[in-house]
């Protein structure tokens, strides 16, 4: 999980006043930012942008807190806090249930709000910033050793960089133009086909098939994927 003073959050909240004080503070406590104002327009954007925490209203239009809690619970690993008016104990049951990290009701604290966000930041699995395993591969970030069904597999900074982007979020689907910022040092025309040959050699070295790849998937007309189900 990234440090909580670079870490991105998104909130998701219909009450305009109450989003931008949220992220306000939050602002000013060092994370970056995105609102959305309706569940639907942040389904869309969950799709894109991958964030570290996500504050969610409950009551939303297009899509509901819980109903996007449990689709984020279905990819990948970001904190979620619900923040919403719903005090009955049967709805903070049912959040956390769903795989929400914390609940805070209104009316509530701003300062208390972010040291909820940082506090989530801290508790994330320590997989997330040391060690990811995904199926028969384990990437060591700290050492940047990779290790496909137990023997270890050289890869290049940029099929690394690739591997750790896509399986770090499973399901995520990643825009070539998404991939292209995490690459080192990638620079020139056709920079499109320079993923996709950074694709392939990864997946020569990691699938057992890398005509049938089962852990990165590619999504046409829109990028990659790391398999939810690896």
């Amino acid at each position: 999980m990234a440090d909580d003073a670079i870490a991105r959050v998104l909130v998701v909240e219909d009450d305009r006043t109450t989003a931008d004080l949220v992220a306000l503070y939050l602002r000013h406590a060092g994370f970056r930012v995105d609102v959305e104002h309706a569940g639907d327009r942040a389904l869309v954007r969950l799709r894109d942008t991958v964030y570290d925490v996500l504050v969610l209203d409950v009551m939303l239009p297009g899509a509901t807190g819980l109903e996007i809690c449990q689709h984020v619970r279905q990819h990948d690993g970001t904190g979620i806090i619900l923040l919403t008016a719903r005090t009955d104990e049967a709805d903070r049951v049912q959040g956390l249930d769903l795989g929400a990290d914390d609940y805070v009701a209104k009316p509530f604290s701003p300062r208390e709000l972010v040291a909820r966000v940082r506090a989530v930041l801290r508790r994330r699995p320590p997989e997330s910033s040391q060690t990811l395993s995904r199926g028969d591969i384990v990437i060591d970030r700290r050492t940047r050793v990779v290790t496909v069904r137990g023997d270890a597999v050289e890869l290049t900074p940029s099929e690394f960089a690739l591997l750790e982007a896509l399986a770090s979020r499973p399901g995520l689907v990643r825009s070539r133009a998404q991939l292209l910022e995490v690459l080192p040092g990638e620079r020139g025309d056709n920079l499109d086909r320079t993923v996709d040959v950074h694709i392939r050699n990864l997946r020569r070295k990691i699938e057992l098939s890398p005509a049938e790849p089962r852990y990165v998937q590619t999504v046409l007309g829109a990028g990659y994927r790391f398999a939810v189900d690896a």
